[in-house]
């Protein structure tokens, strides 16, 4: 069991890193826009969790690009990894037109949440800035799967920690203002964000196409326009994948709209405890990251009993540091939210939800990891009807249900955005056991029906 956790260690602390960069993004604009105004920052939570829901349900099917490659690494089929990345970046071109779509003009999903009209507008001039960035996310994807795939995620974490030290003071520059440039609140950390964007994607094309350890791909030997059979394999396993991202993402992007009637108070509040929980949701997503590259190899392989002991090990891992986390969240809560907002208000009505954080990140931890692990199965179809169940009919659903007391049973403590995160940790729980059985039947069904092989060679880290 020690030697699976070194392994998934090794390869999971440089995608944390990398993770944490990039949500420091998050917490960083939160923490600036705050000190700016209110009301930028409540256009922020408004505006980001629309922007993550376009971009993560998106990536999400750019997704599929890393459990194929990881299987075809693990089966030495470098040529054909080559072909599938630029397969993948096709797909992102033409994601990118939907996406941006979506940004631009996002008035449509603005009226769920009747904002305010200085709310409004000041979060559909965030969105646009953001919409010019889209296209460049979903290239930079196509670079991290493939990084993580071939095992070396310190190349993408290099270039995460990069961009977040240009975005603290880009974030000063275009949110307070100053050497020509007006002070522009909240759109401005869109403005740093669309720009550092484009960096890392055109570095990462850079990389790709020198960087030793991707040469034998040849990703760039040759042009080549979309192929029906393996854009049909990428969206057979990326649709159902971005799906489930995009229905875990929604409830929390819903959570916001709703939280919104409240008032600016209640969604600057609820905007603290989602940072905090991103912040945790970084730990288990990079060990499920890294169980899921070293799973798809040891399938790739045909080491399925080793690919089940590995997953097995990552969850395991992923749990139990989920507790740790939400043991120190609980103890220090104050200063976390203190370190957010000066703001009393914004405080009080920040305080029960990180307290409900805590428990909600244990579920999350576990939901995350093992969702991974049935990436690198291939198996995303019945996750996506767990995820619908759970996240959609009981975290929504009973979310509003709470919130907005509505038939008037809900106790006077979950009146509000309580309500939605309760309802949330609940559907989290049952979405984690649902996806923990089903991938102890897959991959109990695949090792039954291959003898075992010898261990597989531990991944090189440099």
């Amino acid at each position: 069991m020690l030697a699976d956790i070194f392994q998934i260690v090794g390869l999971a602390w440089p995608v944390l890193i990398g993770q944490l960069a990039i949500v420091a993004f998050g917490v960083i604009d939160t923490a600036m826009v705050g000190r700016y105004s209110a009301i930028d920052l409540a256009a922020l939570g408004l505006g980001s969790s629309i922007y993550v829901s376009v971009f993560i349900g998106l990536t999400g099917i750019l997704s599929a690009l890393q459990p194929i490659a990881g299987q075809l690494y693990g089966a030495r089929r470098y040529a054909e990894i080559g072909e599938e990345a630029r397969q993948a970046l096709w797909l992102a071109a033409m994601l990118a037109v939907p996406g941006f779509l979506l940004l631009h003009f996002p008035e449509p999903l603005l009226r769920l949440a009747h904002a305010p009209a200085a709310l409004h507008e000041r979060t559909v001039e965030y969105l646009r800035i953001l919409s010019y960035g889209l296209p460049a996310s979903l290239m930079f994807r196509v670079y991290n799967a493939l990084a993580n795939a071939a095992g070396k995620p310190r190349l993408a974490m290099i270039l995460q920690v990069g961009a977040l030290l240009l975005k603290v003071p880009l974030n000063v520059w275009f949110i307070f203002g100053g050497l020509g440039m007006p002070a522009w609140g909240g759109p401005g950390c869109g403005l740093a964000s669309a720009l550092i964007n484009w960096a890392l994607a055109l570095t990462g094309f850079t990389l790709l196409a020198n960087v030793d350890d991707f040469v034998p791909l040849a990703i760039f030997s040759r042009f080549c326009f979309p192929v029906w059979t393996r854009q049909k394999a990428l969206l057979k396993l990326g649709l159902p994948m971005g799906l489930s991202y995009l229905i875990e993402v929604t409830s929390y992007t819903c959570m916001a709209l709703f939280i919104a009637q409240f008032g600016t108070t209640a969604l600057a509040g609820h905007q603290i405890a989602g940072n905090v929980s991103a912040v945790l949701y970084m730990t288990p997503l990079s060990i499920g990251i890294a169980a899921s590259t070293l799973v798809a190899r040891a399938l790739g392989a045909q080491r399925p009993h080793e690919a089940r002991r590995l997953g097995r090990h990552g969850v395991m891992l992923a749990g139990g540091l989920a507790l740790t986390y939400a043991v120190i969240v609980t103890a220090l809560r104050p200063l976390i939210i203190g370190s957010y907002t000066p703001n009393p208000a914004v405080i009080a009505a920040a305080s029960p939800l990180v307290a409900i954080v805590a428990a909600y990140h244990c579920f999350d931890a576990l939901q995350v990891s093992t969702a991974f692990v049935l990436r690198a199965y291939k198996v995303a179809v019945v996750p996506t009807v767990i995820y619908a169940v759970a996240l959609w009919g009981i975290g929504l659903s009973g979310g509003y249900l709470l919130g907005f007391d509505v038939g008037g049973f809900s106790p006077a403590w979950l009146v509000g955005a309580r309500g939605f995160w309760f309802a949330n940790t609940v559907s989290l729980a049952l979405a984690g056991t649902g996806l923990v059985l089903y991938l102890r039947a897959v991959s109990r069904t695949r090792a039954r029906d291959v003898v075992p092989a010898a261990p597989l060679e531990p991944a090189r880290l440099d």
